[in-house]
């Protein structure tokens, strides 16, 4: 009969139990998110800890936040907020929330390296998926000192940005970034497109640079071996006309030079800009890429198509294909259709 009062307090205190653990998932444990979509919160280095909770509330349901802001209440959280991406997943309560911020466990960014121009538009585009400025990107390029760190130059550096995605974190440094953009380099040129290069006897900065003409002068991949050959067979050429090999008359390198890349026609006094990109004047390569060179215009040059054409004219139909000749009469019958085609749409 004594024992009778203390089954009393039981079914209370189990109760009362029973609410506190309620409410510690209620608060703590139960998802942030209020559907089933990932979401993501970016953390900048001007952040404090009450933009992270206007940033964090944006994607999550309030009881949470009444659950993440306790937590940060008693933690040392404010006195090194972490930069990053970090993913608030569904199920994802305030407690797995706040550990992720809190230990720096972000979540990388799908970071897509363009083929592009000019290597201020590169910056631009890089830093449009990460935390650091454009122009912190920029001066690194452009710096000499920078560039002769990773063997490059000013005029080289973007044949060492292959373009692809890459899982990267989106804080990452302009150093870390180049850092893994010489990593990716060298794991791109493998022993099987090293020795191709060597065959051709060109340097993968030099494949880089014809690739980069190629990838100008048509957006055909099916087309691109071929014109490489083309190029290859100018670049090669030594006889009594050219000893110093037949010049690449390539049209993409004067608009480079201009740094007019909506030209439709090059007219021939374009052709006398000074400039170690016009390629009608100095022979060989230019200094380096005119552009990012894309994957598809890099292997079309390590697996050119061998034959003895010596000129190239877009087709008079538009197709974005060539009409190939092996002597300079051909090469003027194809031009000559090609430019009727242009004059007849009022192309100039």
């Amino acid at each position: 009969m004594k024992k009778k009062p203390k089954r009393r307090f039981l079914v209370p205190a189990g109760v009362c139990l029973a609410v506190v653990a309620a409410a510690v998932y209620y608060y703590f444990f139960a998802s942030m998110l209020g559907g089933k979509e990932t979401k993501y919160v970016y953390i900048d280095s001007d952040d404090t800890v009450d933009s992270v909770s206007v940033k964090l509330s944006a994607v999550s349901k309030s009881n949470a936040m009444t659950g993440f802001k306790t937590l940060v209440h008693f933690s040392k959280y404010a006195d090194k907020i972490r930069t990053g991406r970090y993913a608030v997943e569904p199920g994802d309560g305030a407690f797995t929330v706040f550990r992720h911020l809190k230990n720096g466990l972000q979540s990388p960014v799908n970071l897509v390296v363009p083929s592009v121009r000019t290597v201020d538009r590169l910056a631009s585009e890089l830093s449009k998926r990460l935390m650091v400025d454009s122009a912190d990107i920029y001066n690194a390029l452009a710096d000499e000192a920078t560039c002769k760190k990773y063997g490059y130059d000013t005029t080289t550096i973007a044949a060492m940005f292959i373009p692809n995605t890459y899982d990267i974190y989106w804080n990452v440094s302009v150093d870390k970034l180049l850092d893994r953009m010489k990593k990716e380099c060298g794991n791109f040129w493998n022993k099987d497109r090293m020795a191709k290069a060597k065959s051709l006897k060109l340097s993968p900065v030099e494949v880089s640079t014809l690739a980069s003409i190629i990838d100008e002068e048509t957006a055909n991949n099916g087309e691109k071996p071929m014109v490489a050959g083309m190029y290859y067979n100018r670049l090669m050429l030594r006889d009594a006309e050219y000893p110093d090999g037949m010049p690449l008359q390539a049209d993409p390198t004067i608009k480079f030079a201009w740094k007019r890349f909506d030209l439709k026609r090059i007219y021939n006094n374009l052709l006398h800009v000074n400039s170690p990109y016009n390629t009608y004047v100095n022979p060989g390569l230019p200094p380096g890429p005119i552009r990012i060179p894309s994957i598809a215009g890099i292997d079309a040059v390590l697996n050119l198509v061998r034959h003895d054409y010596l000129y190239m004219c877009a087709k008079e139909d538009f197709s974005g294909t060539h009409n190939f000749a092996r002597n300079y009469n051909e090469h003027l019958q194809n031009a000559r259709r090609y430019s009727q085609a242009l004059n007849q749409r009022g192309i100039k």
